[in-house]
């Protein structure tokens, strides 16, 4: 059993991330040492982030969401609360205040306190940024979100009002993310998640001279034979050079506190795709695995009209309900079979012993890097104790091949 201490700095923070992830991958029942272990420790992240990065009020909207998504609630089953189909889409886009008998119904249904239903109509804009920490404002100012602007000459409320006006943020992009698998256990901040998406989408419009990204180029075909680069020495940087010539933005840029964030594909109308990767988790398997991810996205669901923003509105096809969540899964089965074909799976020793030996012959046979294979394995026996040392080579990192964005290391 991993051992769990308190977390005090923010390297003991990335490490307790880095173990929930791996503990919720193993699926432990709640009654199990694990599940325990993953109880505690996600208690813990929640105490540091609070201490570190103080949370504010969520919005009425983003508590609402928050609850559907504990509870695995669908927009439908708010109706009792909020009365029609429509009236329910026109709340959770932001078109419809609250009534006062919502605000009871949805206390009193849902437990969501009455104060948190009530407050957004009370503040004002200005007073929602003052409860920003000074301390993610610094972070953000370091990472040049606020370009020339800074603390020293204006306070953070200009700061993000200037960001959060910004021709960028004013886009109103379908975001479709990837975000750690125990999500439901660290509540996302959206308004953080915004602004990242907003500085994203910033750098990728100073990355000039591209082609106009031509719909359909982008199968499984392609994704199988591009991930063919990862084999090849700073395949990272290959893969951006790569998808700029095909008319797709890659955008490296780190995740901010509490967005629990390993990329996502950002189309904007009459826009070329936009793909943001954070590399939280500093590994050459989750830099492809999500890349590919994010590539099924553009594949399967650009040029669609998807009305889908972080995660949270829904949209009809054939009269059937999609969630982001339902195309989540699509770009994961996709990113699956493109590194891993079913068939090469269902003959390679890998399934029956998931040894180096077994992992580098299906990896030679595959044509891309033994981490890869090594990332995907695990996966297919739901066991991140295999491989361990192929995941974990240093020569496997990413972050060194990006210095202005991660520093030196």
């Amino acid at each position: 059993m991993d051992k769990i201490k308190v977390i005090k700095t923010e390297q003991d923070y990335q490490e307790a991330l880095k173990l929930a992830e791996e503990l919720v991958a193993r699926d432990p029942d709640s009654e199990s040492a694990e599940g325990e272990q993953l109880s505690l420790l996600s208690t813990l992240i929640q105490d540091y982030e609070a201490k570190a990065f103080p949370a504010t009020l969520p919005s009425p909207i983003d508590a609402i969401k928050f609850r559907m998504e504990q509870t695995d609630l669908k927009p439908a089953d708010l109706i009792p609360y909020l009365g029609s189909r429509s009236r329910v889409s026109e709340i959770l886009s932001g078109k419809r205040e609250l009534t006062i008998d919502m605000v009871r119904a949805l206390s009193e249904g849902l437990g969501i306190p009455a104060k948190v239903l009530i407050q957004e109509a009370e503040q004002s804009p200005e007073s929602k940024y003052q409860r920003w920490d000074i301390r993610l404002i610094k972070l953000m100012e370091g990472r040049g979100y606020f370009g020339n602007m800074s603390l020293k000459k204006y306070d953070k409320t200009e700061l993000l009002q200037k960001l959060f006006s910004s021709t960028e943020a004013k886009m109103q992009p379908a975001a479709l993310l990837r975000k750690t698998s125990y999500r439901s256990l660290l509540r996302t901040d959206k308004n953080i998640l915004s602004a990242w998406m907003i500085h994203v989408l910033k750098k990728a419009k100073a990355i000039k001279a591209l082609p106009k990204y031509k719909l359909g180029v982008v199968d499984l075909a392609f994704i199988r034979n591009f991930i063919k680069l990862s084999a090849q020495e700073k395949s990272p940087l290959l893969a951006q050079e790569q998808l700029k010539k095909m008319g797709i933005k890659l955008v490296i840029e780190p995740h901010l506190p509490k967005t629990y964030l390993d990329g996502a594909v950002i189309f904007a109308k009459k826009e070329n795709p936009v793909i943001g990767l954070t590399i939280r988790h500093d590994r050459l398997d989750n830099f492809w695995f999500t890349l590919a991810h994010e590539l099924s996205h553009v594949g399967r669901h650009y040029g669609q009209n998807i009305e889908i923003f972080f995660d949270e509105k829904i949209q009809e096809e054939n009269g059937v309900e999609y969630t982001a969540k339902d195309k989540e899964k699509e770009a994961d089965e996709w990113a699956e079979k493109a590194i891993l074909p079913k068939d090469k799976w269902e003959i390679s020793p890998a399934k029956i012993t998931p040894s180096p030996m077994a992992a580098q012959s299906l990896a030679n046979e595959l044509g891309i890097d033994i981490a890869v294979v090594a990332g995907i394995v695990r996966f297919k026996h739901a066991n991140y104790y295999y491989l361990h040392k192929i995941i974990n080579d240093e020569e496997k990192r990413v972050r060194h091949l990006l210095p202005k964005v991660f520093g030196k290391h």
